[in-house]
């Protein structure tokens, strides 16, 4: 009896220690969300390749990549601490930072940048037989703005301001005689309702090939609506982050003709909060394995390391900033 008492005792003490050992283990175990945006963008695929990428090669970490609504939508995530990382227009970024645009009454200071990744194409999509030339035909049109809380809706407002039109109804721009109907549409819901016919064109600030548009191109004749260099100017004038863009010959099937258009830059943000040590192992798993972002998506290619300082619209994570010194990454 006095055996068999102390196996059991042991064999409760051996589980005990496998309990704790396993608790251990979770409680060190670090989750980390990253926003990135609709199904059918560029966000979405590189970020479920990151998520994959930080799971796989950074210890205690366990990443998972959400569906959001983008930039705007992904910093007031970030800013309640529903996610660590997120995927942003840089634009946007800037705006959030120093409080103005559609966040001149809630500043979020606290965001930090880790790195600059690649162009975003303001891309403005119509099929043939439509008759739509130019942003200027867009009037009196219903046109898909980009999903609420999109930098897509901000780039697709600033835009359409230049040609002097707003947006019918409720979110129209006072003083401008000439409107849009607007729908707040995700990219996947404007190719559906565009292939449709519902609507008449769509906006998509995204890297190209955007899936989108691909499934659009795949049963309708589509056309992307050129920005012209001197309308792409008077843009800069009023708001210095878009760059000039070109879109090249067959990007889509049925676009035989380059189309000039403007650009913003996505990039890669968090959280002045968020650990030192974290940021740092996140961005140098990052760019040692970044060919994984490079075959996620066509655009994975802008990414470069070199380049991850260029531009920066706001302070740099200090983990961030870390590793780039340490790699002589100016």
């Amino acid at each position: 009896m006095r055996v068999r008492g102390i196996r059991f005792l042991v064999g409760v003490m051996g589980l005990i220690l496998v309990v704790g050992a396993a608790v251990g283990l979770a409680q060190q175990r670090r989750f980390v969300n990253i926003a990135t945006g609709g199904t059918a963008g560029v966000y979405f695929p590189l970020g479920s390749a990151l998520a994959r990428m930080w799971t796989e090669k950074v210890p205690g970490v366990q990443a998972t990549a959400q569906s959001t609504g983008a930039s705007v939508a992904n910093i007031r995530l970030l800013s309640r601490g529903d996610v660590d990382v997120a995927f942003a227009q840089n634009d946007i970024v800037y705006y959030a930072f120093n409080g103005i645009e559609m966040f001149s009454r809630d500043p979020q200071t606290r965001l930090r940048g880790m790195a600059m990744l690649y162009p975003e194409t303001i891309q403005v999509v119509t099929l043939q037989n439509k008759g739509i030339n130019s942003i200027a035909d867009l009037a009196g049109k219903r046109v898909a703005v980009g999903a609420p809380g999109s930098g897509t809706e901000v780039n697709a407002r600033q835009i359409l301001r230049v040609y002097d039109i707003g947006y019918l109804q409720t979110r129209q721009i006072h003083g401008l005689a000439k409107t849009v109907t607007a729908e707040f549409l995700s990219f996947a819901e404007a190719a559906d309702q565009l292939k449709d016919g519902v609507i008449d064109a769509a906006f998509i600030t995204a890297g190209f090939p955007t899936a989108a548009i691909q499934d659009i191109a795949a049963v309708r004749d589509i056309k992307i609506i050129p920005i012209p260099t001197n309308v792409a100017a008077r843009l800069r004038e009023r708001y210095p982050y878009y760059t000039p863009q070109t879109i090249p010959p067959n990007t889509y099937r049925g676009q035989a003709e380059p189309v000039p258009t403007v650009a913003v830059m996505a990039m890669l943000i968090t959280r002045s909060d968020l650990p030192e040590d974290l940021i740092y192992e996140l961005t140098k798993a990052m760019w040692e394995n970044v060919q994984v972002l490079q075959q996620a998506h066509a655009r994975g290619r802008d990414i470069r390391p070199e380049t991850a300082r260029q531009g920066m619209p706001i302070l740099m994570h200090a983990g961030a900033l870390r590793y780039y010194r340490e790699r002589g990454i100016r």
